[in-house]
């Protein structure tokens, strides 16, 4: 199996109820990237990205950019591991 840079990113403020989610699926469409954007029973929201580490980076560094001003905290973690992604969607 190819091993892919995953990244697993959790946003905290006003992130719900504002179209974080539709944004972010729209980013992902200009990058190489497959992953998950979710909404958490917490009132966060998780995005989960892999792909080349450039490629990922510059996807998460895009969403933080047209979002900023809903975001408040964010709290990221990646590793190496085989993909497990086939496209990008909600959940």
């Amino acid at each position: 199996m190819i091993e892919v840079h995953y990244e697993n990113v959790y946003f905290s403020g006003s992130v719900q109820g504002v179209g974080f989610r539709y944004t972010t699926l729209q980013v992902a469409k200009e990058f190489e990237v497959t992953g998950a954007v979710a909404n958490l029973a917490d009132g966060r929201v998780q995005l989960e990205a892999e792909g080349n580490r450039k490629a990922v980076n510059a996807f998460i560094s895009t969403v933080e950019e047209r979002l900023h001003g809903y975001i408040r905290k964010v709290e990221r973690s990646s590793e190496k591991r085989p993909a497990r992604f086939s496209d990008f969607r909600i959940q």
